[in-house]
C-alpha cells in the first residue's frame, strides 16, 4: 500500500464496551455485537494481528478508539506492538481511567492522548450522557489535574469536543489557553444510521450554530473544526470486528474482515476520500 496515495492515519475502533452513555456518540457498534461480534471486541490475539496488517501495509499512525478503549485490558500489548512496529501512537479516551498508573506504563509507547472533552460544566455533561454511567460527570478540576499528570509525563495532547444543542454556547477560551493542547478538534455532532439516529435529533445544530461556536474561539491556534461534510469519509476506520468501515452514506459500511480476505483488498472496498482528508488538516506533524 503506498501510502502517497492513500490516507496514511488510522482509527482502531477496538472496543465497543464504554463506560459513558453520551447520546450523540456515532460509534456504538450495537450492529457490530448483535451480528457477528457478541462480545464487542476481538480476541487479543486477533485484535494483535489487525495492528501488524495495518503496520505492514505501510499506514504512519495509528488511533485506539472505541467504545472507551481502555477498558481494554489488552491495550498496553497492543499499543506496545504498533509502536515496535514504527507507527506513532494515540488514543481516544473519555479520561475517567487514565490513573497514574496507565500514564507511567505506557509511557514509552503511547505518543499521544486525545480526551473527549465536550464541556466545562456537569450539568451539560449529564443531559448529553458524558458522564459515567450517565450518572457521574467528571469535573473541570479533575479535567485539569488530569491534563496536567499527561502533560508531566511527556504525552501529546490533544483535546476532541463534539459541538451539539447543550454546549454551543460554551466558551472555551480559557480552558484552552490554560491547558494547551498541540490539538483542540471541535467536531459538528454526526448523525449515523444505526448508531445515534434514535436519540441524536435532540442534539444536532445548524451550519450557522457550529460557526457561531467556531468564532467564539478564533484566536486558539490549535483549534482544527470539522463540520458534518469534513467528517464524512474523511477518516480511515476499522471497527470492533477488524473490517474497514466508512460513512460515505450517512451509515456504516463495513468492508470483509481484513484478517479474512487480507487488508488491501479489505481497504480497496471502501471510497475513502484523501483530498477531504487533507482539507480537513488531517495530515500534520504528528511525530513531534
Amino acid at each position: 500500500m503506498n501510502t502517497q496515495l492513500v490516507i496514511p492515519s488510522i482509527n482502531f475502533h477496538l472496543w465497543e464496551p464504554c463506560d459513558m452513555r453520551c447520546k450523540f456518540c456515532f460509534a456504538t457498534f450495537q450492529d457490530v455485537k448483535q451480528t457477528i461480534l457478541p462480545k464487542g471486541h476481538l480476541p487479543k490475539e486477533e485484535a494483535l494481528k489487525v495492528v501488524r496488517e495495518i503496520a505492514k501495509a505501510g499506514f504512519e499512525k495509528i488511533t485506539f478508539a472505541g467504545g472507551e478503549p481502555t477498558l481494554c485490558p489488552w491495550l498496553p500489548e497492543l499499543i506496545r506492538e504498533a509502536k515496535n512496529k514504527g507507527l506513532t501512537t494515540m488514543i481516544v479516551s473519555n479520561g475517567s481511567r487514565l490513573t497514574n498508573q496507565f500514564l507511567a506504563q505506557n509511557k514509552q509507547y503511547l505518543d499521544w492522548i486525545a480526551i473527549s472533552i465536550d464541556s466545562l460544566d456537569s450539568r451539560t455533561n449529564l443531559k448529553i450522557g458524558r458522564a459515567i454511567t450517565g450518572k457521574k460527570p467528571l469535573t473541570k478540576a479533575y479535567y485539569i489535574n488530569l491534563i496536567k499528570k499527561i502533560e508531566e509525563y511527556g504525552y501529546g495532547l490533544k483535546i476532541n469536543t463534539v459541538v451539539n444543542a447543550y454546549n454551543y454556547k460554551e466558551d472555551f477560551n480559557v480552558f484552552i489557553n490554560q491547558t494547551n493542547p498541540k490539538r483542540w478538534k471541535v467536531l459538528q455532532v454526526l448523525p449515523i444510521e444505526g448508531q445515534n439516529d434514535d436519540k441524536v435529533d435532540e442534539f444536532k445544530i445548524s451550519e450557522t450554530q457550529f460557526s457561531e461556536f467556531i468564532s467564539r474561539h478564533k484566536n486558539i491556534q490549535s483549534i482544527v473544526p470539522e463540520c458534518n461534510d469534513d467528517i464524512t469519509n474523511s477518516y480511515v476506520m476499522i471497527d470492533p470486528a477488524g473490517r474497514f468501515f466508512s460513512n460515505e452514506k450517512g451509515k456504516h459500511e463495513y468492508s470483509e474482515p481484513i484478517l479474512d480476505v487480507g487488508i488491501k483488498e479489505a481497504f480497496a472496498s471502501r471510497n475513502y476520500n484523501y483530498s477531504k482528508f487533507i482539507s480537513r488538516k488531517g495530515l500534520y506533524n504528528w511525530t513531534d
